[in-house]
C-alpha cells in the first residue's frame, strides 16, 4: 500500500534509521571524546532532520520551487539562532 508516493515498509526503514541515529547521538554524548563529539552529534542531527523533512513531511515529492524557498529560509533562520546564541554567550 502506498501513501504519498511512499510504501509503508519504507516508512518503517526510515523510522528504524532515525532510531539508530538517535542511539548514535546518545552514545556519543555519553562518551568522553572531546570536541569531536559536537561534530558527530551535529552531523547526525542534520541527517535526521533531512530524513524527517524529506520523507515524513513529504518534501521529496513537492515541487522544486518550495525547496528552493525552504532551504535558504532555513539556513538564514539557523544562522540567526546560532549568531544570537554566540553573542549571548560572549557577552556574559
Amino acid at each position: 500500500m502506498k501513501t504519498g508516493g511512499m510504501s509503508y515498509p519504507r516508512y518503517i526503514y526510515i523510522w528504524i534509521a532515525l532510531l539508530v541515529l538517535t542511539a548514535i547521538t546518545v552514545t556519543t554524548a555519553g562518551l568522553n571524546i572531546g570536541r569531536i563529539a559536537i561534530v558527530v552529534v551535529l552531523a547526525v542531527a542534520a541527517v535526521k532532520s533531512t530524513l524527517v523533512l524529506l520523507y515524513f513531511m513529504h518534501l521529496r515529492w513537492e515541487k522544486r520551487l518550495i525547496l528552493k524557498l525552504l532551504v535558504p529560509i532555513a539556513i538564514i533562520t539557523l544562522t540567526i539562532f546560532i549568531g544570537l546564541t554566540y553573542t549571548d554567550v560572549l557577552n556574559r
